[in-house]
């Protein structure tokens, strides 16, 4: 079945908007997704009826329960966790990781290693260097190679040892774009007796993913990536949560995953992810699939890559065309499947910066900048102050806004190499 564009479209308001009579082109979705009205409209439902606490009799905060527990529901079924008890919701993924990794650590010290790649997020590289080195443990780094734009399994064998306590993986690059085989890596690390702690912040958005397909211990994305509120969600497998002690008040409860929930929920912002997976389940209807939520979300996911990739070939395609411009990840159309269409370039002799701010001022949204792939930036040898031009779809983009933003693009380089000379 044909991608429900027109339909989809018409689901997010804001791709209406209109700025002194301007459309507004969204490329800016590595960064943060536009939000569907029925999110909108779950959120604004909870803060006025359900608004309470939770733990009480009254209608108010059993309904707040409800809400709290669906989404934990919603989110399990969207990662495919066992049970909803194996998922920590919190204010965003690098809060969470740095939470988490304060009570997986706790019992680390001199002589244990933890591995983080050169290809992640800072979120997920900082908050593992910081315990490490409060614990007094050794932090190895992982390349990633700048041919296939992966982490190589041969590089990852040669990282571990007998030590290693963890695994900081990206599921797929902020900058790049590139997508790790996570199963394989994960597998060869678990092999080593360490635990894998998955960031699937930029994979999430783009791909179905499915973390006992996986075997990771761990896997974080946040929802405002993928239509959502802007919240953090992490799978913890079961038997791995169990074994650790979290840092949490005297008297808050022992029970997942309340436990490493620290604080109030944001109970309006939950019930704007419970309908953020229900999003996705609509989408999978449009696309001709009925039965459970989870089988729905795995169409809607099917059908969303089949739109992105061409318009990510696309951009790529045309980039291409610009001389002087270095696109920073895959290309070959053979390997569409090994990215996201999240793609990252510099134009020799042009700042980012520049040539981001005449595209912006003509009502298309994209990033200059390090985007925090720290570690990325420095590892292709790109100034972190200047960083890259970032471009990313979404699956409510269409093709005519790839066409506007090439055209935008070439022609501002074109201008901006003309002033140079001139």
């Amino acid at each position: 079945m044909s991608f429900p564009l027109e339909a989809v479209r018409d689901r997010f308001p804001s791709l209406a908007m209109r700025d002194h009579g301007m459309r507004r082109i969204y490329l800016d979705n590595p960064a943060g997704t536009q939000v569907p009205l029925r999110v909108a409209d779950a959120i604004h439902d909870a803060v006025l009826y359900r608004n309470a606490n939770l733990g009480g009799a009254f209608a108010s905060s059993v309904m707040a329960g409800e809400v709290w527990h669906g989404a934990h529901v919603a989110m399990a079924e969207l990662l495919g966790a066992a049970s909803h008890e194996e998922i920590v919701i919190g204010p965003n993924m690098t809060s969470l990781t740095f939470q988490l990794s304060r009570a997986i650590g706790r019992n680390w010290g001199p002589g244990d290693e933890v591995i983080v790649t050169r290809m992640d997020h800072e979120g997920n590289v900082g908050p593992w260097m910081q315990i490490a080195q409060d614990k007094g443990a050794t932090v190895k780094f992982l390349p990633f190679n700048t041919e296939t734009w992966q982490i190589e399994t041969e590089d990852l064998r040669a990282a571990l040892s007998g030590r290693t306590k963890l695994l900081a993986l990206s599921y797929a690059s902020n900058l790049t774009g590139s997508i790790n085989n996570v199963k394989e890596l994960t597998a060869i690390a678990k092999e080593a007796g360490a635990l894998v702690y998955v960031d699937a912040v930029q994979f999430t958005p783009h791909g179905f993913v499915d973390v006992q397909e996986i075997g990771c211990d761990f896997l974080a994305c946040s929802a405002y990536k993928f239509f959502g509120p802007h919240m953090g969600i992490v799978y913890g497998r079961r038997a791995v949560l169990d074994s650790f002690t979290p840092y949490k008040l005297r008297c808050s409860t022992n029970d997942l995953p309340g436990r490493l929930e620290t604080g109030t929920p944001q109970i309006e912002l939950l019930a704007g992810l419970t309908a953020t997976v229900d999003y996705y389940a609509e989408l999978g209807e449009l696309a001709g699939k009925s039965g459970s939520r989870r089988d729905r979300i795995g169409q809607a996911y099917r059908v969303s890559i089949d739109h992105e990739a061409p318009l990510g070939l696309r951009l790529i395609e045309g980039l291409q065309q610009i001389e002087g411009l270095t696109i920073h990840g895959i290309t070959d159309p053979r390997r569409v499947a090994h990215r996201v269409p999240t793609v990252s370039f510099t134009v020799e002799g042009i700042t980012p910066k520049s040539l981001v701010g005449l595209c912006n001022a003509e009502n298309i949204f994209f990033w200059a900048g390090h985007n925090y792939a720290w570690e990325v930036v420095h590892f292709l040898g790109i100034p972190a102050a200047q960083g890259v031009v970032r471009v990313g779809m979404a699956h409510y983009n269409s093709m005519m806004e790839v066409e506007e933003a090439l055209e935008s693009i070439t022609r501002n380089i074109a201008m901006l190499r003309q002033q140079r000379q001139g």
